[in-house]
């Protein structure tokens, strides 16, 4: 077996899993160093032992597929990990509206992340880094961002678009936060909450009110903060008047997201049962901070064809052309 293969497969099927995120990429790294390696360094276990990058449990994947074998480590994790789950509706999305580069709070680059939903069979990818208030998360400030969307299009390629966006924080009294002139210059907004999830419902209402009513916004990022596993714990969902702030995405054309993440899973169902109910539109998206995160979307098309949500009313499924009208 190729050992550049079984190192990414490895880190792969530690980020679906979510595992440390630190194991994951020392994978990567460990892939990424062998290619760089002459194949007099490759071939002499000493020096490639020693070579920086090149860990206990990297080199022990190496020289079992050097040898022609598929490394125990690999069978271990391909029989651990649940593999993508199949249903008619995941086959009918064309692309995801959410997802992390290390810019912010990711694991790799953005070309990685882009070649790895190339990979998948995406037509279109979003690339939603954090904003400047989420410091924990590196958010990015304006000057970053600038910066960071011409890098982000220059992935696109025949067949495959990659597009600027943000997952941008809704602040305390609803604001958005960042520039107004330059969400204005970017093809996907999505805007969550991120910070003081437990005010009151009152509050958190008028607070999702104004930001799903802003023009720039796209996409209502995992709408009620929840955790329900997972190794950050289990988190209660905000409180909030569901019923009006579904009527406003309804009314603005922003989509609630389905998040796909197993230790989100949010809107809750009774939530996307409100949202239907509402007129709402939907995108189900992966919020990966990874590569290998990037196939959750199997989780969150699975909740959403058991919530009977038509794949017209979900903008996941639309085409390039359809999708950014939409988003203008």
């Amino acid at each position: 077996m190729d050992p550049v293969a079984a190192l990414l497969e490895i880190a792969s099927l530690l980020e679906r899993e979510r595992a440390s995120r630190y194991r994951a990429k020392a994978f990567r790294q460990a892939a990424a160093t062998l290619q760089g390696l002459s194949e007099d360094v490759r071939d002499d276990p000493a020096k490639l032992r020693a070579s920086k990058g090149i860990g206990e449990s990297t080199f022990a994947v190496i020289r079992q597929a050097q040898a022609g074998e598929v490394p125990d480590y690999l069978v271990e994790l391909r029989g651990a990990v649940e593999p993508e789950r199949v249903s008619k509706l995941r086959s009918t999305l064309r692309g995801d509206l959410h997802a992390h580069t290390d810019w912010s709070d990711g694991t790799t680059s953005i070309a990685v992340m882009a070649e790895a939903a190339r990979a998948l069979g995406h037509e279109y990818q979003a690339i939603t880094d954090h904003s400047p208030r989420l410091r924990v998360a590196r958010g990015l400030s304006a000057e970053r961002l600038r910066e960071q969307i011409p890098l982000v299009r220059a992935q696109s390629a025949e067949g495959f678009t990659v597009l600027a966006g943000i997952e941008v924080d809704i602040l305390e009294d609803g604001a958005l936060d960042q520039e107004e002139a330059l969400l204005g210059e970017l093809d996907i907004v999505v805007a969550s909450v991120h910070s003081k999830l437990r005010m009151d419902a009152r509050t958190m209402t008028k607070r999702m009110l104004a930001a799903v009513s802003h023009p720039r916004v796209n996409v209502f990022g995992h709408c009620t903060g929840r955790l329900v596993e997972g190794s950050r714990g289990t988190r209660p969902q905000s409180e909030f008047d569901a019923v009006a702030v579904f009527a406003a995405c309804a009314e603005n054309g922003v989509a609630v997201e389905i998040n796909s993440r197993p230790e989100r899973q949010d809107p809750p169902d009774d939530l996307i049962a409100l949202a239907l109910e509402a007129g709402c539109l939907f995108s189900i998206d992966s919020d990966a901070h990874a590569p290998g995160q990037l196939s959750l979307l199997d989780h969150g098309a699975e909740r959403a064809e058991r919530a009977g949500i038509p794949a017209t009313r979900i903008v996941t499924t639309w085409g390039l052309d359809r999708l950014l009208a939409w988003a203008r």
